[in-house]
């Protein structure tokens, strides 16, 4: 097993490949038991052109030896091993590694996931404040993004109520985003979790974040949507829960306010409308 962790944990860092890539060539490595035959990997796993390009290049350069041996001095968990999060194994395309800070042993607690706008109104910030301590007090683990507005404020109430809570970043767990949530997530790290598919010194570049959502949405067994646009990031994430048969809940809002507009979207396609604690307590209770 420690050469399949040795090789996932070179795979997760090697530049150029998307995650999709990342799986296809762990699931030929994994059924022919083969981690040092690149033609092998790449002839059966499918992957791009450039895929391939960016494989045969990088795979050992001394870039990719230096990343490597710098993220062995974290702690990660990888598909294979035990605390890996069966939920979230499951999901299209689950990181092949996660590195992480704090208590690895949130992962396998029922939990709820958050998302909602960056630029959250006093009324997604007075419904959180109304709603989530309840859910805390009954030790649901809340999950979300530590990005600023509904993730961030989710995260402060549920360490104010001393629940736990899990934060999932788009970037290397020495980096911050936003610059202003420093002491956020270190208070996460030092009370609850954080964790990342990244390895140390990876920015917080756009596309990290569509994949960041999948990992949201794939750790909680449902996922509430607090205020979102019509076209918005928490969209995506709900359309991920769907897929993965969650249960996607959103709270509703104003028909003429721009950051209701998704959430009421989401309730007119079968999405539960929450107005109360209990609304979400009654989808973990159905669900045991």
């Amino acid at each position: 097993m420690l050469q399949a962790q040795e090789f996932l944990l070179r795979l997760s860092l090697c530049p150029g490949l998307s995650p999709i890539s990342r799986w296809r060539l762990w699931k030929v490595a994994e059924k022919a038991r083969v981690f040092n035959n690149l033609s092998l990997l790449i002839e059966r796993s499918g992957i791009s052109i450039r895929a391939q390009n960016a494989l045969l290049t990088k795979w050992d350069s001394f870039e990719l030896q230096e990343k490597v041996q710098l993220n062995m001095k974290q702690s990660y968990i990888t598909v294979v091993d035990n605390e890996y999060p069966r939920q979230l194994s499951e999901i299209f395309c689950p990181p092949l590694v996660l590195f992480y800070r704090g208590d690895i042993s949130l992962l396998a607690t029922q939990s709820l996931a958050v998302v909602g706008a960056r630029q959250m109104t006093s009324y997604g910030a007075a419904t959180l404040k109304g709603i989530l301590p309840m859910i805390v007090k009954r030790g649901i683990t809340i999950v979300s993004g530590l990005a600023a507005g509904v993730d961030g404020l989710s995260h402060e109430i549920t360490l104010k109520n001393q629940g736990n809570t899990i934060g999932v970043v788009g970037c290397g767990l020495d980096q911050v985003y936003p610059r202003n949530h420093q002491q956020l997530q270190q208070e996460v790290a030092e009370r609850g979790l954080i964790i990342s598919e990244y390895g140390l010194g990876e920015g917080p570049l756009a596309f990290h974040f569509p994949e960041r959502n999948r990992i949201i949405a794939g750790l909680a067994e449902t996922l509430l949507v607090v205020e979102a646009k019509r076209r918005s990031g928490s969209l995506i994430t709900a359309g991920i829960a769907l897929e993965e048969n969650r249960n996607v809940c959103a709270i509703p809002g104003r028909i003429d306010a721009p950051l209701s507009l998704g959430c009421n979207q989401l309730i007119a396609a079968g999405a539960k409308p929450i107005t109360e604690a209990k609304d979400l307590l009654d989808e973990f209770l159905l669900n045991n």
